[in-house]
Formats: C-alpha cells, sequence, structure tokens
C-alpha cells in the first residue's frame, strides 16, 4: 500500500517528448500538463538574407555568374520558406488540447490534430491531458474519530479530468493544483472520519463517498477539473486497537466457524431429512403406483368379467330369443297347421256331410226299394166287406210285391170288375 501521497506536476518538454510525459508521468510523478519548447527561432532570416543578397549579386552581374546567383538566390528562398513552414506545424495528440497564446495572452485552445502557426509570436503554451481520467491516491493519517481515536491511516483514493483546460492553466496550474487537491481530500476525509466511531472504522473501507465527491468537485470546480470517481480502499487502525480487534476478530472467526460448523451439521440434518422425506415420497410413489395398478388389474378384470357376463348374458338372451322365435315359429307352424287341419275338416266335414247325405240318400234309396210297398185294392162295386176270394188273392200277392217283383209302383189296382 503506498504510503505517499501523489504528485501532479507540469513539465517541461520537447514536442516528442510530450505524449511521453502526458501517459507515464515522470520520475513517480503525474504530469497532466506540458509546457513545449518552442523550436521556432529566426534562423530563417539567414537564408533570406543570403536570398536577398545574391538577387542583388544577379542583377549586377552578367551572363552565367548573374543566372548562377539568381538560382542560388531562389533556392536559398525556398529553403527559407519550409523552414518557416516546417516550423510552423503543431501536432496536437489525440486526446490533449493545446492552450494557444499570441504576445503571452492566451487566445483560445487547439484541438487534436496538425495546426499551423504561421506568427512567431502565435505558441502554445501548454498540452493539458482533457480526456484521461488521473488516478491521485492520499493516505491520511492521524485522523480522529468519534471518540477522538486518531486513526492510523485512511487511504483516500479518488479520479479526477480536467474539463477546462484554458481555466485549469490560467487559474491554477499543476504544481499549485497538488497542494489545492492533498489540502481538500485531507480536510474530507477528517471531517467523514470524525462522523464514525472507533470500532466501525473498517466500515469506511468501501463505503459510500458520493457525498465527498460531489464536495471536491464543488470545490475544484473553478480550476476546471472535475472528479469522477472516488472510495476509500483501505483504513489503519492504532496498534493496541488493532490487537483488541484481533481478538474480537478472533472470537468472531471461532463463533463464524462454530456457526459455519453449525450450519453444516443443520444443513446435513436438514439434507438427511429430505433424503427421507424423498425416499418416503418414492415409497409412497411407488405404492401409490402399485395401487393404481392394482386397481387397473381390478378395473380390467372387473371390465372382463362384466364383458364376459354381459357376452354371456348375450349369449342366454340370444338363446332365449332364438328359442322363443324357434317356439314361436313351431307355434305359427302348428297354428297353420291347425288352421290347415281345421280347413281340412272343415272341407272333410263337408265332404262328410257330403258322403252322409249321399249314404243317407243311398240308404233311403236302398230302404225304399226294400220297404213294403202299399197295394191299394180297389174294390169298386163292392158294397160291403171284400169276399174271400179278394182276400185270398191279397194274401198270395203281398210277398212278391215286397221283393220288387210285383208291378207299377207297388199300387195294386183292383179290376173294375169283380172275379
Amino acid at each position: 500500500m503506498s504510503r505517499e501521497f501523489s504528485k501532479i506536476k507540469e513539465s517541461l518538454a520537447a514536442w516528442p517528448e510530450i505524449r511521453r510525459l502526458l501517459r507515464g508521468g515522470e520520475a513517480g510523478r503525474l504530469v497532466p500538463v506540458v509546457i513545449p519548447k518552442d523550436r521556432r527561432g529566426f534562423a530563417w532570416v539567414s537564408p533570406v538574407l543570403l536570398a536577398l543578397y545574391l538577387a542583388g549579386t544577379a542583377l549586377s552581374a552578367e551572363g552565367v555568374f548573374s543566372a548562377l546567383c539568381a538560382l542560388g538566390a531562389a533556392l536559398f528562398l525556398v529553403t527559407a520558406l519550409v523552414w518557416v513552414w516546417r516550423r510552423a506545424i503543431v501536432e496536437i495528440e489525440e486526446g490533449t488540447t493545446g492552450v494557444r497564446s499570441r504576445w503571452g495572452a492566451i487566445t483560445g485552445t487547439l484541438p487534436p490534430g496538425r495546426h499551423h502557426l504561421w506568427l512567431p509570436w502565435d505558441r502554445v503554451d501548454a498540452v493539458v491531458d482533457t480526456s484521461t481520467e488521473i488516478p491521485y491516491s492520499a493516505p491520511i493519517a492521524a485522523c480522529p474519530t468519534a471518540e477522538n481515536v486518531p486513526l492510523k491511516s485512511i487511504e483516500f483514493f479518488l479520479k479526477f479530468r480536467i474539463v477546462d483546460p484554458v481555466a485549469f492553466v490560467r487559474t491554477i496550474g499543476a504544481g499549485n493544483f497538488d497542494l489545492v487537491l492533498s489540502s481538500a481530500v485531507q480536510d474530507a476525509i477528517r471531517q467523514r472520519s470524525r462522523l464514525v466511531n472507533t470500532e466501525r472504522a473498517y466500515d469506511l473501507r468501501g463505503s459510500d463517498v458520493g457525498d465527498m465527491q460531489e464536495l471536491l468537485t464543488r470545490q475544484l470546480g473553478r480550476y476546471g477539473v472535475r472528479i469522477t470517481g472516488a472510495n476509500i480502499p483501505d483504513v489503519q487502525l492504532p496498534d493496541q486497537y488493532q490487537q483488541h480487534l484481533a481478538t474480537r476478530e478472533k472470537v468472531a472467526k471461532e463463533l463464524s466457524a462454530f456457526e459455519r460448523e453449525w450450519e453444516l451439521t443443520r444443513k446435513r440434518r436438514i439434507d438427511t431429512l429430505l433424503m427421507e422425506i424423498e425416499r418416503a415420497k418414492k415409497t409412497r410413489d411407488a405404492r401409490i403406483v402399485e395401487v393404481r395398478a392394482a386397481a387397473n388389474t381390478a378395473r380390467k378384470d372387473v371390465a372382463r368379467m362384466l364383458e364376459e357376463h354381459e357376452t354371456e348374458a348375450q349369449r342366454v338372451r340370444w338363446e332365449i330369443e332364438a328359442r322363443g322365435r324357434a317356439e314361436l315359429t313351431a307355434a305359427e307352424n302348428e297354428a297353420k297347421g291347425l288352421r290347415r287341419l281345421a280347413d281340412s275338416y272343415r272341407d272333410n266335414r263337408a265332404m262328410l256331410q257330403y258322403e252322409l247325405a249321399r249314404l243317407r240318400l243311398e240308404v233311403g234309396a236302398t230302404l225304399a226299394e226294400q220297404a213294403p210297398r202299399p197295394v191299394v185294392v180297389r174294390t169298386e162295386g163292392t158294397a160291403g166287406d171284400p169276399s174271400a176270394l179278394s182276400t185270398l188273392l191279397l194274401a198270395q200277392l203281398l210277398p212278391r210285391l215286397g221283393t220288387g217283383n210285383g208291378p207299377g209302383n207297388g199300387q195294386i189296382t183292383s179290376p173294375t170288375q169283380p172275379l
């Protein structure tokens, strides 16, 4: 850790050395401003004078010598012009700004690039680094705390950038700015250390120093400088207090180690419990899967049994329907047979009646043929009982008439004349 303030200075250097000084500093010091050496002079007057002399000689001489003098005058004049042109070139590096002056008065700035200063009284007074954030370290010793305990040191680190090179060069300059900046930083650090207790002094490390940055920006803003960042990287306590804090830190470390050990033990137990819970969940899930599988198997068995029973019921229904249809068909056939039998019986009855009637007729005819035929004996003219002779004849003829051998329709007519 650095125990010295950073040093800011300005340097005088030739143009080729400006870039190295602005980027790397000089002998451990920060160089934000370089005053360039003026490389221009009046040496170019000599070639001009020689050119004028040779021109006068060429005008007074004749022939070849006059031409040579004129040529020499032209060469010396061109040499003087090139000399003036080359010395008038000014190159400002990228990220820097040149401060231009005339007769010692600052007239403006030159941006990065190539410029030409033809007049000898125009010059670049300074080249200022306006793009780099310049780091600055300031270890402050014996900073008292709120209990008036002087801290061994507080290291303050900041970065600044020159935003107005004219104000910086004209108002303060690099050397004076170093003194002003170190004084402002010390005041800001001491004010901050007064606000904290000694036991909380280590809290200053890496704490928010935005208010200090704003304070320094307000103080240094009139010099054309802006603070771009600040922090407190380290705080050193007094040796005795450090021993006390070392003991406290030791106890705190032991407590922290015990807490870590307990945390590890707790985490291990929690992990074991979580593993047991996870294992129980897996077992539960496996049992749930088994129960679901058994339930699915039971559902399948029940579905199969229901399907079998439904199939059996369907088969029985089909058998009953088939048997019923068969019985219905048989009954219908039987009814049809009975109907046909009835029809045949009816037809047979008619035939029987016909036959019966025919037989009756035949029997009647037979009986009629075989029946005894009455014989009417007409005894005309007989006033009283028949005579014995007629009675005898009638008795002899009656058997013959009974066998059909009698004449006619069995009617016997007595002769008109008695026998």
